[in-house]
């Protein structure tokens, strides 16, 4: 992680600095979620010094920016391998990386030291918007658009200098995509419902829609990369899920709206179709280690004793492509459709069944597949050929997904307890969620909750010292 030495494009050297500060992001993000997770369980802790509050958004915010940091990264990397080009601009990619981790340093500065303050428009262009998740000031907002058009036309160009795969085509079409969607939290309306609407267009379309596209072209791309699987096969799953999941993300976004005033039809639109967005991934991995498994059976059995083909050539990179694959089918899939359904989510929206869902889905859709990027960053910028597992590998890849699963089932025993209590019992008002909050299956669980965070963390500090230490041991054992 400490070296580009083996890397011969400037495209991969920095989407390898990319890698470096998204790690960094996700230490942080991490570390403020156990701090907020703590105060959820001591009010006092940290009181009027880091509130629960700014603890809060900056552990969202910080997920945001460091997964949109190893997106970026991820794409510098795999651009030379798909177009055979090397990136166009590379020079003007470096500047934008510079100042955006300036800027991203300031904001958060700005988030933590200046935590209240009059609501006024110079509050909403030089410390805060006040919008959930995306609180960044409008200066930040101006230059985080700035910097995405500066990353897109790199792409954009290169891709038309060079070979045009399909994952390529893909890739570019839905950053233009991320890029405009983005624009839709950039303005607001005196009309809450309006205001809400285009919000959630960011919030939720933005991750539905074109994150879990891109996901699938970064799967599509390491599944080529590290087990040789057919470029037909993977592209084909590609072309499936672009197809389901620009219209399932779109339609499913329905099921946001009835609480914000819109009509009561897009209640059952928005359960039918949110459901259907993981499937293509899941199935573009499983046709792909079909193929493979029997490609590697009918080759052993006609190859000389001991010969094999198409070896895993990074097993900690295949580790978490798969666990994104499984990962983003549960988080996603599974526990989105949990409190989906409009009859369900009258009771469950708003509880701690959300955020079970929500941590189960960000790591197992995007954390993953993006560590499994970082390690193929590792791989080539150290020049081994073969990357296995080490012990701090498999510390790793055990501590943070038991950590994040017991998280989600912490949190999802919290919201059937507000479901029970809160919401069926009391009928939901403000007494209601004090009662609920103060009973011993809510602070049990939250507890557990913050048993499970600590859990992650170690595992996150294992994922970092592996990351920069395993390719230096690998290239000299080789």
């Amino acid at each position: 992680m400490l070296t580009n030495a083996h890397l011969k494009y400037e495209s991969q050297k920095l989407g390898m600095n990319y890698f470096r500060v998204a790690i960094v992001l996700f230490g942080a993000q991490l570390l403020l979620g156990l701090v907020a997770a703590i105060q959820f369980m001591y009010p006092g802790f940290l009181f009027e010094v880091l509130d629960f509050s700014v603890a809060r958004m900056v552990h969202i915010n910080a997920l945001v920016v460091w997964m949109l940091y190893a997106m970026i990264g991820s794409v510098y990397y795999m651009i030379p391998d798909e177009t055979g080009e090397e990136v166009v601009g590379a020079g003007l990619g470096k500047l934008a990386f510079w100042v955006l981790t300036a800027a991203v340093t300031v904001v958060v500065l700005v988030y933590i030291f200046i935590q209240i303050g009059s609501g006024t428009e110079a509050t909403i262009w030089l410390i805060n918007e006040g919008r959930e998740y995306i609180e960044a000031p409008r200066w930040a907002d101006i230059g985080i658009v700035v910097v995405v058009l500066i990353f897109y036309w790199n792409v954009f160009a290169t891709f038309m200098k060079g070979k045009r795969t399909g994952i390529m085509t893909v890739m570019v079409a839905d950053l233009f995509a991320l890029a405009g969607l983005y624009l839709a939290g950039m303005f607001f309306t005196d009309n809450i419902s309006m205001d809400q609407y285009w919000w959630w267009w960011v919030i939720h379309l933005w991750v539905e829609a074109t994150w879990e596209v891109f996901v699938g072209a970064l799967a599509a791309y390491g599944l080529i990369k590290i087990l040789g699987a057919k470029r037909e096969i993977v592209e084909m799953w590609l072309w499936i899920e672009v197809l389901m999941l620009f219209g399932s993300g779109i339609l499913g976004l329905g099921h946001h709206y009835f609480w914000i005033g819109t009509p009561e039809y897009w209640w059952e639109i928005g359960a039918l179709f949110s459901a259907l967005e993981p499937v293509p991934l899941v199935a573009m991995f499983v046709h792909v280690l079909y193929d493979w498994g029997k490609e590697q059976g009918h080759m052993e059995a006609n190859a000389a004793e001991g010969e094999k083909a198409h070896a895993v050539n990074n097993t900690p990179a295949m580790a978490w492509i798969a666990t994104n694959a499984f990962g983003n089918f549960l988080g996603a899939g599974i526990w989105g459709f949990f409190h989906t359904l409009p009859q369900v989510n009258i009771y469950t929206h708003g509880t701690q069944f959300t955020a079970a869902h929500g941590h189960l889905a960000f790591f197992g859709a995007y954390a993953t597949i993006l560590i499994g990027m970082m390690y193929l960053g590792v791989q080539g910028a150290s020049g081994i050929k073969k990357m296995t597992m080490t012990f701090k590998t498999k510390m790793a890849l055990f501590l943070i997904i038991f950590g994040l699963l017991g998280m989600t089932v912490a949190l999802t025993i919290a919201g059937y307890e507000q479901v029970l209590v809160e919401r069926a019992d009391l009928g939901g008002g403000w007494d209601a969620y004090f009662t609920a909050q103060n009973l011993p299956w809510m602070v049990q669980a939250m507890g557990w909750r913050l048993a499970m965070g600590v859990v992650t963390f170690l595992g996150f500090v294992y994922l970092l010292w592996d990351l920069l230490t395993i390719g230096k041991a690998q290239a000299k054992e080789a």
